[in-house]
């Protein structure tokens, strides 16, 4: 999975421990997301992001083959 939420909050100008205090978010865990280490996550964490950021899932993770195809 490829996951875009550097990105998008890169372009929203947001810090890893803003999102953390305005969601509630541990901010270990936004920061695996953001360096796209992260295994495993909540399906809890991922509403809260979308919401948050007013993004989708399908904005925010990406799988790796539709990533490679898109480079094509």
């Amino acid at each position: 999975m490829k996951c875009h939420l550097s990105t998008i909050m890169g372009s929203k100008r947001l810090k890893i421990a803003d999102v953390a205090r305005d969601t509630g978010i541990n901010r270990g865990t936004i920061t695996r997301l953001y360096n796209e280490t992260a295994t495993r996550v909540e399906l809890e964490v991922v509403d809260q992001l979308c919401k948050y950021l007013s993004v989708s899932v399908g904005e925010i993770f990406e799988s790796e083959s539709e990533a490679q195809r898109a480079e094509l």
